[in-house]
């Protein structure tokens, strides 16, 4: 399949010629257009612009970067990558006028009523950003966002205060934040080897509609994609499992060294 071909399975993809802004700033990819949800993406994780400039969209990640599904597959083709970095640079460089530009492509009539998945890939990188999104949201009260999120501490700072009446958020696991999620009071989602393996947890799968995250009943889960490396790095464990093996090893890491004072 060319590229070009590949491109006009993605509506909304437009990518941006030279160093022009993305015209279109909402796609959809193949599983929310079944859905008619529309989402905004940046790149995923860590990266470097063409001219050197670096970025980390997921700042709480922890080792779900690992096995990201945004760092593979389609997300690598080089004309989605060009309009997901074209997205990024936008925040970047001028905040304002992106937020003035989302607010208005929002108010196209196709948008009416719809759900926007805010970041297929990327997190709420910067309190700047974060509040950004907050008065896009209050700008259109009719329409519904919603994401899932590994900045935990950035949410209960910045967004559960004064959260907007129309948007949902589930924490995701697997990030640097994990201990400081409570299952029991808040709306969490895993990431599983399996559908089995959600089903035998006791959890509620979000599969046929990536809503069900946030409307469905919680605790979510949801099966990594099958993609053989990532399968082995995942080795049957879930996302909480694997970060809190890791967060172990760092704490004894950190105690041998406090211990020897190295």
């Amino acid at each position: 399949m060319s590229e070009e071909s590949r491109q006009e399975q993605i509506p909304g993809l437009l990518i941006p010629q030279d160093d022009d802004r993305p015209v279109y700033l909402l796609s959809q990819n193949g599983q929310l257009r079944k859905i008619d949800v529309w989402n905004w993406t940046i790149p995923a994780w860590a990266g470097r612009f063409e001219d050197g400039t670096t970025y980390n969209t997921c700042p709480s990640a922890g080792i779900c970067h690992n096995v990201c599904y945004a760092l593979a597959g389609a997300y690598r083709f080089k004309n989605v990558k060009r309009k997901h970095e074209a997205n990024l640079r936008f925040v970047l460089d001028d905040l304002n006028g992106w937020e003035k530009a989302m607010i208005a492509e929002l108010g196209a009539r196709k948008f009416a009523g719809k759900w926007i998945r805010v970041h297929d890939a990327g997190d709420f990188f910067s309190d700047e950003y974060t509040l950004a999104w907050m008065r896009v949201m209050r700008a259109h009260p009719t329409l519904n966002f919603y994401c899932y999120t590994k900045e935990v501490v950035r949410f209960r700072r910045i967004v559960l205060p004064d959260p907007p009446a129309n948007f949902h958020w589930c924490f995701s696991l697997g990030g640097k934040h994990d201990a400081l999620i409570d299952p029991q009071t808040e709306r969490v989602a895993d990431v599983f080897p399996t559908e089995e393996a959600i089903t035998e947890a006791g959890w509620h799968s979000q599969l046929g509609d990536d809503r069900l995250a946030v409307l469905g009943p919680s605790p979510v889960g949801m099966s990594a994609n099958n993609i053989r490396h990532f399968t082995k790095r995942l080795d049957g464990r879930r996302f909480s499992e694997w970060q809190a093996e890791e967060d172990a090893r760092r704490a004894e890491r950190v105690a041998r060294r406090d211990a020897t004072g190295a």
